[in-house]
């Protein structure tokens, strides 16, 4: 994915309130960007860390800034919770995730599963993979990208799901696109919500698939990569 024009750039105030950035642009001006982002954020966010913004260009936003990714010294960091869903569609389109090839369409936000939706379904040959997605910003001191970064009822909510779409005789996937670069291994953040990592330690049991895809971030493009390697034992 490119960006449509160039992303601003910046550097960090702070980030409040969730959905708050302010920045202070290069141009000297302070400005407030939206920040989607429902997450704690945790060693994505620091004073005056550089980062990039879009610009919409719809005059009925009440702020016209989106805080993209931010950089940490060491690598861009994708922060957008908008972007996860159409990245990973546009490398299952590529080619890019070999687990996920061989479906002949790829539509988004589908209803199943009584009142939820799902990021992506793939279909073909009578076949049918239910992918939910999940954006990982979040590293611990060992090398291991980790999620959530905040305990998430949701989460767990969408891998019951997954598994009861197995039981149903389709296939399912918990996908983690992690946007950085500065760790090696996937794992659950059981430190942070161990009735997630339980979950998918479940889902897993009853056939879910665990994937775990690294993107390259940076100002011009957001582009899955690789795999990442998994464990679902911290």
């Amino acid at each position: 994915m490119r960006f449509d024009e160039p992303l601003l750039a910046g550097r960090l105030i702070r980030r409040y309130k969730r959905f708050l950035a302010d920045v202070v642009l290069e141009d000297g001006r302070e400005v407030t960007a939206h920040c989607p982002n429902s997450g704690s954020m945790k060693a994505c966010v620091g004073p005056d860390w550089p980062v990039r913004l879009s610009v919409s260009g719809n005059p009925r936003r009440k702020l016209p800034y989106t805080l993209e990714m931010v950089h940490n010294g060491r690598c861009w960091i994708g922060v957008n919770t908008m972007r996860p869903n159409h990245l990973v569609r546009e490398a299952v389109l590529a080619g890019t995730v070999p687990e996920l090839a061989g479906y002949e369409t790829v539509r988004g936000e589908v209803p199943y599963a009584g009142d939820s939706r799902i990021d992506l379904l793939l279909e073909g040959g009578g076949r049918r993979c239910f992918v939910e997605v999940k954006n990982t910003t979040l590293v611990d001191d060992d090398g291991h990208f980790i999620f959530p970064d905040a305990v998430t009822m949701r989460g767990r909510k969408h891998l019951q799901a997954l598994a009861r779409t197995v039981e149903g005789g389709d296939r399912a996937v918990a996908f983690f696109l992690v946007q950085r670069s500065d760790a090696r291994v996937f794992r659950p953040a059981e430190e942070i919500d161990p009735a997630f990592a339980q979950a998918l330690q479940a889902a897993a049991a009853a056939g879910v698939e665990v994937l775990a895809y690294r993107a390259e971030v940076s100002p011009e493009r957001i582009q899955v990569v690789e795999r990442v390697p998994t464990t679902l034992s911290g």
